[in-house]
């Protein structure tokens, strides 16, 4: 349901003209039906401006975004405060998920201006599109004074304005500029010895995570920290690690009756959630549990990865193999309110109607005392205990326990599907699709369970099909049949890292092949020969305020730290020297502040492992050569990659090492190959050498 403002006038008696109701974004749909004049971002609209001499008034947000309903709500439903916006500025609203490059240059002005960032995201532009103020929410009456103020400085004093936005450009642009590592690229293991000690001063060593609040989850800050302590047998890190992802686990952010993680916690205990769930977080996430069962063979670790694909395959999966994009934080309660986390939490009362006896085990075992309770007599589920000290407050079998908890998710699931499901972003976006398609390749290496591998191939063939054009290229998004929007670098390197994924465990070079041909299209629209880094938009894009170049990793990681791992990756396959340098060069370049940021930079500490440690090629060339590869892959082994073929084969890494009477292995290091061996076991036994 569409939540409406107490003093919107109905819709029938005033006169409006919103363009969003020829867009397919749900954001911009949601908001089809303001009396703001929105339009979407498209030339038409900014010549339109420019020729009208209006200034832009440019919002920003997402469909799952929790604080852009309520602005909606107080503000752009209501016909007052969209008149002074309609009268005086030119509204543009923006889906930041299919507009991230607009996005980045507003949301770098209003970081610029105010120190903070987030969404709404709120910012007034001249006409020409240099912003000259922003924030983020503003209440009602705040937002009204702010934007009669700056319409009357406009049409007074615009000279102020003109000022004030030739200051915030030549800020954002100096922003821009990064300073390029001349000298010829080196790795040193010390760097990466300083990241993990400055990083461990931020730990959390009692729940796990940052010792802050909120509690973002970042995977890859995980993913990073769970290889180097493989690779230096760092068993206090690794107990961090197992920590982190047991308390995230048994946190509320994790949803224990239909599976996957909401998108962070606002505690430190990783309890209560900003409910929305995204496909980026839970795609990353299984890669890591994944990864992290390998290593431990914790069987919490494979549960959360099954329970997490189910509920991808149930509720976030379309027909074609594509992906959805998120679900709202938002749903409705029983009286028809829209409210944070109604879809997901429980009454006392609920749970001993639903559970009856069995209601004081699974209060125990999820916390519905004071330990869960959230607010207004709600509980969030959480658990605090492993199994064996629940099997031991009840003298119960481990079997009685697991049949226990099923009939409750069961039992629970049922009666939850009966409550309003919150708003669904329907989109595919190309990137988070490449981030879950390695997600499916990297489940199934762990698990081999087909289903995994099938998921994962109808996918790539969506993206193969649907999102990449006959140039080439990809594009950005996709709903009901329409493929749009010039796809940005994140696009391309999510999706090459997922095909080199899916051609380890398929050995069909066209994944491989089609993740160099995408590689050498980046170089030709994407690549900057000045900073030896790949900018975010491609050179075919419309020029914004400034033509950003990402490299710190966030909750994603940088897509120039993704295409560098590529690149590298790349130049093994296919002895390619440009990949190889300019893998190098990237890294060499941001190396600097890595070691004092390590958290924004844990994607480029993973890559320098690949230089400072032993990186592995192997080739298995045989008939049984994915049987042997499927062998492999049951030990955790990051530093390596895969070269396969059951028959003759051309690639560097295969060529002239195909025999019919045997299957070889050859584990490699630089292209420097130990004799081939036939049996599994001794392939272990020289990476362990």
């Amino acid at each position: 349901m569409h939540c409406k403002g107490q003093n919107a006038t109905p819709e029938s008696t005033y006169k409006h003209t919103n363009a969003l109701i020829h867009e397919t974004s749900p954001y911009l749909l949601q908001h089809a039906h303001n009396p703001v004049n929105w339009e979407g971002w498209h030339t038409k609209t900014l010549d339109k401006a420019k020729s009208e001499n209006k200034l832009l008034l440019i919002s920003v947000g997402y469909s799952a975004c929790h604080w852009c309903h309520v602005m909606e709500h107080e503000s752009f439903e209501d016909s007052i405060v969209a008149q002074t916006m309609n009268t005086h500025f030119m509204p543009i609203k923006v889906d930041r998920e299919e507009r991230p490059d607009v996005d980045q240059v507003y949301m770098d002005a209003v970081q610029l201006m105010t120190g903070n960032g987030g969404w709404p995201l709120n910012v007034i532009a001249l006409p020409d599109g240099r912003p000259v103020w922003g924030g983020t929410y503003f209440p009602k009456e705040q937002w009204v004074s702010v934007l009669e103020k700056i319409a009357d400085v406009y049409e007074k004093h615009p000279e102020k304005l003109i000022a004030q936005a030739d200051n915030i450009e030549n800020g954002i642009k100096s922003t821009a500029i990064i300073e390029t590592n001349t000298g010829a690229p080196s790795f040193n293991a010390s760097t990466i010895t300083t990241a993990i000690s400055n990083w461990t001063t931020q730990f959390d060593k009692t729940l796990g995570g940052p010792n802050r609040a909120p509690k973002f989850m970042m995977p890859n800050n995980y993913h990073f920290m769970l290889r180097y302590a493989q690779q230096t047998n760092d068993n206090a890190l690794l107990d961090y690690v197992n920590l982190t992802l047991t308390q995230m686990a048994y946190g509320g952010i994790y949803d224990h009756v239909g599976g996957g993680f909401s998108r962070y916690s606002v505690d430190k205990k990783w309890h209560v959630p900003h409910f929305e769930k995204m496909l980026y977080d839970n795609a990353q996430l299984i890669s890591l549990y994944a990864d992290a069962y390998l290593y431990t063979k914790n069987k919490l670790y494979k549960t959360v990865v099954e329970e997490t694909l189910q509920f991808i395959a149930t509720d976030m999966t379309t027909a074609e193999g594509a992906f959805y994009a998120s679900f709202d934080a938002d749903s409705e309660t029983p009286q028809g309110e829209l409210e944070e986390g109604a879809f997901y939490v429980w009454t006392k009362a609920e749970l001993k109607a639903l559970l009856k006896s069995d209601f004081e085990y699974f209060a125990a075992y999820y916390n519905i005392n004071s330990y869960g309770l959230w607010e207004h007599e709600h509980y969030v589920l959480i658990r605090n205990d492993n199994d064996a000290t629940i099997l031991k407050r009840f003298n119960i079998t481990p079997q009685e326990l697991e049949t226990k908890k099923a009939a409750w998710k069961a039992l629970l699931l049922k009666h939850r599907n009966q409550r309003p499901k919150p708003r669904l972003d329907d989109k595919a976006l190309t990137a988070w699709n490449g981030l879950m398609l390695k997600a499916y390749v990297d489940a199934y290496r762990v698990f081999q369970n087909d289903a995994y591998l099938s998921a994962a191939l109808k996918n790539a063939n969506f993206i193969n099909t649907k999102l990449q054009r006959p140039d080439g290229g990809l594009n950005h998004t996709y709903k009901a049949g329409e493929s749009k929007i010039n796809a940005y670098l994140e696009d391309y390197a999510t999706v090459i890292d997922a095909y080199i994924a899916l051609y380890e465990v398929t050995l069909d070079t066209k994944w491989l092949q089609t993740a160099k041909d995408l590689a050498d299209y980046t170089f030709t629209h994407f690549y900057d020969t000045t900073s030896k880094l790949f900018f975010f938009t491609s050179n075919t894009d419309a020029a914004l305020v400034s033509r950003k170049i990402i490299y710190y990793d966030n909750v994603i990681p940088s897509s120039n730290s993704i295409m560098a791992k590529n690149l590298f990756k790349l130049a093994h396959y296919f002895d390619d020297k440009t990949f190889e340098n300019t893998a190098a060069t990237m890294l060499h370049t941001v190396q600097k502040d890595s070691a004092t940021y390590p958290s924004a930079y844990s994607n480029w500490l993973d890559l320098m492992l690949n230089y400072t440690r032993p990186f592995y090629e192997i080739a298995v060339v045989g008939k049984a050569a994915k049987q042997n590869i499927a062998a492999l892959q049951k030990q955790y082994i990051p530093n390596k990659l895969i070269a396969g073929s059951t028959s003759e084969n051309t690639m560097p890494l295969l060529a002239n090492r195909y025999d019919p009477t045997a299957t070889l292995i050859y584990v490699c290091v630089n292209k420097a190959c130990k004799l081939p061996v036939k049996d599994v076991n001794k392939a272990f036994t020289l990476l362990e050498k």
